[in-house]
């Protein structure tokens, strides 16, 4: 890959990170998830970083960046790097790095893996009308697979959503550090999948291989909800030619109702807990699965 997308670091250590968004203060279940994070850093002698996602535009806050920092750090983790720029990859900020992410999606364009899509979600949602895709991934249908930039004429090619076209029937399978085997077939389980948005963004799935890559991340601890999202993950590292990091996915912490918590639901933050006189040495308890 061209020069300044990766540090060279040799031999690789462990390097491990936090990565939180700024849509919300941080709640009970990011702390166990990141203090697991802290916890498998410190047992292999490695590093770990904080990176801001907050490529989400429409709900990402400044403000909820110290706020994020100061409830983590009395909760109490402590990271190695970031989210302060570092001269080796530049910001560990997701928005001060959007041509990094360009590139990465223009190799992948080159590369022939990913097709320009014009479909809205409404327009693959009706498409998608199959009894047993009722509650599970919408599948992309492929209406648009077969187009290639030429036909997409003078509208600017970063303006338009993108998908990575997955191996049809392929069962993509990783072994992961605390649920064991996991796997998934691409073309059932998922499908074709975006890599960059219209609004000039890249996706989730795009961003944080590529950051990871930047950053040589070993492993990526995180909620059990992405064990998905990493099948897709692991195609783009193979696509770009690059190892995929280990992965552990921890339990997702619930409510009293069972329910996941949620920055959306506005579940109890971290800040809360502290007004509220809770020690941090009483959080993992409170985390309990």
């Amino acid at each position: 890959m061209e020069s300044g997308f990766v540090k060279d670091l040799e031999p690789k250590v462990y390097r491990g990170r936090i990565a939180p968004t700024p849509t919300g203060y941080m709640h009970l279940g990011h702390a166990r998830t990141f203090l697991i994070a802290q916890e498998r850093a410190k047992a292999a002698g490695g590093d770990l970083l904080m990176r801001i996602e907050d490529l989400d535009q429409t709900r990402c806050k400044g403000e909820f960046v110290s706020a994020l920092e100061e409830d983590l750090r009395w909760a109490g983790l402590n990271w190695d790097e970031g989210p302060v720029r570092d001269a080796s990859y530049g910001s560990c900020v997701q928005s001060e790095r959007l041509g990094y992410f360009e590139a990465i999606w223009l190799k992948l364009r080159d590369l022939g893996a990913v097709f320009p899509c014009v479909c809205s979600r409404k327009d693959v949602q009706e498409a998608v009308s199959a009894p047993h895709q009722e509650g599970r991934e919408l599948i992309y249908p492929g209406t648009c697979r077969e187009k290639s930039i030429t036909d997409l004429g003078e509208v600017d090619t970063k303006k338009v959503n993108w998908r990575f076209r997955v191996p049809d029937g392929e069962r993509i399978s990783f072994r992961d550090g605390n649920k064991g085997e996991v796997s998934y077939v691409a073309g059932e389980d998922f499908g074709d999948f975006l890599v960059w948005r219209k609004d000039g963004f890249p996706s989730y799935e795009l961003a944080v291989v590529a950051d990871d890559i930047a950053m040589e991340i070993t492993e990526v601890v995180r909620g059990e909800d992405l064990l998905m999202s990493t099948a897709r993950q692991i195609l783009l590292y193979r696509t770009l030619g690059y190892e995929a990091p280990s992965f552990y996915h921890c339990e997702l912490v619930k409510d009293e109702n069972g329910e996941r918590l949620a920055k959306r639901s506005k579940s109890v933050g971290l800040r809360e807990l502290r007004a509220r006189g809770v020690e941090p040495n009483d959080l993992m308890r409170m985390a309990r699965i």
